[in-house]
C-alpha cells in the first residue's frame, strides 16, 4: 500500500503580498496639495525620503494609461535609480492609482478633513526587504511632501 499525497499550492514568501499604508494631513486647499502632487518642477522639490538624496529629473503625463518617472540621486553621486510606473486609475482632486515598472500597485488618496486635505497611500512591499524601513522611508517622502506644499501657503 502506498500513500501520496500531492499538492498544488506553493508556499512562497515572494507570492505574499504585503500592503502598506501611510498618511498624513497637510494644512492646504485640495486644489494646490493636487498639484504639487503632479507637477514635476514641485516633485524635484519635495521627492527625496532623506536629505541626502534628491530628484533630479521628474515627468508626468497624468492620465489612465500614461506614465511618470522620477530620477533619484544620491547627493554624493554614490547612486541612484528611476522611479516610475503607469497610471491605472485618475479621478482629478481624488485618486490616483498607479502599478509601478517591478508591477507592484499603489493607490493615492486625497480627501477633505478639518484640518486641510488628507493624503494617504497604500502600496505593495517590496518582498526582498522589510517592511518598517519601506514604511518610513515612503513616509518620509511623504512628510517631505506636506512641508513643501505648507511653505508654499
Amino acid at each position: 500500500f502506498k500513500l501520496v499525497i500531492s499538492t498544488k499550492q506553493k508556499l512562497n514568501f515572494e507570492d505574499t503580498e504585503m500592503k502598506i499604508s501611510i498618511e498624513t494631513t497637510i494644512k492646504s486647499d485640495l486644489e494646490t496639495v493636487w498639484l504639487a502632487w503632479n507637477n514635476p518642477e514641485d516633485i524635484k522639490q519635495w521627492n527625496a525620503a532623506s536629505a541626502d538624496w534628491h530628484t533630479t529629473e521628474s515627468t508626468v503625463d497624468l492620465r489612465e494609461g500614461g506614465t511618470f518617472s522620477s530620477r533619484m540621486e544620491a547627493k554624493d553621486g554614490s547612486m541612484d535609480f528611476d522611479f516610475g510606473g503607469t497610471f491605472s486609475k485618475v479621478i482629478e482632486n481624488q485618486l490616483i492609482e498607479f502599478s509601478m515598472a517591478d508591477g507592484r500597485w499603489v493607490s493615492i488618496e486625497f480627501s477633505l478633513d478639518g484640518n486641510g486635505v488628507k493624503v494617504e497611500e497604500t502600496f505593495d512591499a517590496e518582498s526582498q526587504s522589510a517592511g518598517e524601513p519601506q514604511r518610513q522611508g515612503w513616509q518620509n517622502i511623504l512628510n517631505n511632501f506636506a512641508k513643501h506644499v505648507e511653505s508654499k501657503n
